[in-house]
């Protein structure tokens, strides 16, 4: 197929509200009857579009240094890092709370800068999106197993900083 360029467009349909203690999504008026039921989900998997990296040079970059391997380098497509040809991102939030009307779901993190777009929402679904037997790269051994484990990952980044 070769090189082949095609253009797309997607439209924001909320943004991320984060501040030092608090985290929330905010879902635009015209998007908000796709909310229903929603709230019965426990957790979501939230698409970004990671708008400081949205440049031609951050999105050549194919290959880049890992934050928590020494001296490793990996593709973008085996790390989650913010340089990607497309920069798109995805975070797992357990919904805290959610106000439809006002199209507001209360996350306890999200890993976006404030005003940040959000491109889409989907629920997550345990039997389609994890699986038995997942195993990681050998470079993320000291990373926690689960998601709920997270936070441990600030410690880990300040320890190899």
């Amino acid at each position: 197929m070769g090189n082949l360029k095609k253009t797309f467009t997607m439209f924001p349909i909320g943004h991320v509200n984060a501040s030092e203690d608090a985290f929330s999504l905010q879902i635009y008026e015209d998007y908000r009857n796709a909310l229903k039921k929603t709230d019965q989900f426990s957790h979501i998997l939230v698409f970004w579009w990671v708008t400081k990296q949205d440049n031609e040079k951050s999105r050549a970059i194919l290959e880049t240094p890992l934050p928590y391997a020494d001296n490793m380098n990996a593709g973008v497509f085996a790390c989650r890092s913010e340089y990607r040809p497309n920069p798109i991102a995805v975070t797992v939030c357990a919904i805290l709370d959610m106000d439809w009307e006002k199209g507001v779901i209360n996350v306890p993190y999200m890993d976006a800068f404030d005003k940040t777009p959000i491109v889409d929402i989907k629920p997550y679904i345990p039997v389609s999106d994890r699986v038995r037997e997942a195993a990681a790269a050998p470079w993320m051994e000291t990373w926690p197993q689960w998601y709920e484990d997270a936070y441990k990952l600030q410690e880990i980044f300040e320890q190899l900083a």
